[in-house]
């Protein structure tokens, strides 16, 4: 049941990843943005109410369509306010939340659910009150977020004017380049080749993120709040590794070595665990490596779209390469569930991690050349 309630978020996921970072794009990155976080966070509230799995399948499907356009409207609102160069530290920036939230939320998880608060049991409270800040970060963003820099009132004229010209100029550039349709951007190989490397990299790294305090607490029987706590490590490893390599990618104009070394390095690190005596210093020196690994790719990948493509192309592009790799979000957990539940054991589903990220690699180096490389 847990595999399936984990993969089955991604289904919903998928339906409006490319009509929300297309509303980013032609609409409004402010209204957009707020409204799924006011639904993202009441829909949240409402699955600690849930009582049946179908119940929790039902949440949890309605919270991926809820959540669907917020990613991919984010990374184009991005592209709005950084030049291409500046794109990778930007986005690592932004992608930290990730690795923070694991820091913050998997000890505050494990405290939460040893409560019994008015009779109802922790795991109803943990999604109770995570919903909270979502919908009061909604409000926020719809007064404070500013769609362009140009709308931006805490930045001075000559700031906006100086922004305007860069992002004018970096489309000038590419102007050089033919002018591709959402259509002929859906099938321009690049993005092809990244949805199917985002495929490989996500059917490991959820079952990584999903499975991760379940393998814990099994493999090492220690009470939900010690894995909430010794769980944040791997998330600390990812979060350095992707803000460094974040900065590196900008700074030295490569994005696909950047995504690949992190890959190889989480499967590298799960690779160990077959050939060395097993302990739980060990599984932690394993789950370390693999958090790097499974995060720090993010920055320099999603510089990649905005590089081959502009306008409404990258933002559907952004949105179909999501919504079409999320898919592994679903598979990834579901076979790694049924292959635990079958074989007894997680090794079999581990070789099947392994193998992900390798291919995942393999195929964003054969990725051709970054239009703005050249243009740089």
């Amino acid at each position: 049941m847990f595999g399936t309630a984990s993969g089955i978020f991604f289904i919903g996921y998928f339906a409006l990843q490319i009509p929300g970072a297309l509303l980013v794009e032609r609409w409004s990155a402010r209204l957009l943005l707020a409204t799924t976080l006011i639904i993202w966070g009441a829909l949240t509230t409402l699955t600690g109410f849930v009582h049946t799995p179908h119940q929790l399948y039902g949440a949890r499907f309605l919270l991926g369509a809820a959540e669907a356009g917020f990613f991919p409207g984010v990374i184009v609102y991005l592209s709005h306010w950084f030049i291409y160069q500046d794109r990778a530290k930007a986005i690592a920036r932004f992608m930290s939340a990730i690795p923070i939230a694991y820091i913050l939320g998997g000890p505050l998880a494990g405290a939460i659910l040893g409560i019994n608060w008015l009779g109802t049991p922790g795991w109803r409270w943990l999604f109770l009150l995570e919903g909270v800040p979502a919908v009061l970060l909604g409000i926020v963003t719809l007064f404070v977020l500013p769609d362009r820099p140009t709308e931006a009132r805490w930045l001075a004229p000559d700031e906006r004017d100086w922004i305007a010209s860069r992002l004018a100029e970096e489309r000038r550039a590419k102007a050089h380049f033919e002018e591709m349709s959402i259509l002929q951007a859906l099938r321009y190989p690049p993005v092809i080749i990244l949805t199917l490397g985002l495929f490989f990299c996500y059917s490991g790294g959820y079952i990584f993120w999903f499975w991760m305090p379940t393998l814990l607490k099994r493999m090492t029987g220690w009470s939900d709040l010690h894995v909430g706590w010794m769980g944040a490590i791997p998330f600390i490893a990812g979060l350095i590794g992707m803000l460094v390599l974040g900065w590196n990618s900008d700074r030295t104009r490569e994005r696909r070595w950047h995504f690949a070394a992190p890959q190889l390095t989480a499967a590298f690190g799960l690779a160990i665990w077959f050939f060395l005596p097993h302990s739980t210093a060990l599984l932690m020196v394993v789950f370390t490596l693999i958090g790097f690994g499974s995060v720090a790719y993010l920055p320099a990948f999603w510089a990649l779209p905005s590089a081959f493509l502009t306008s409404a192309a990258a933002a559907a592009a952004v949105g179909f390469i999501n919504c079409t790799a999320s898919i592994g979000g679903f598979v990834g957990p579901k076979i790694f569930g049924d292959l635990s539940q079958r074989t007894g054991s997680f090794n079999t589903g581990f070789a099947v991690m392994i193998a992900c990220w390798i291919i995942a690699s393999l195929l964003v180096l054969v990725c051709p050349r970054e239009r703005a490389e050249v243009i740089s």
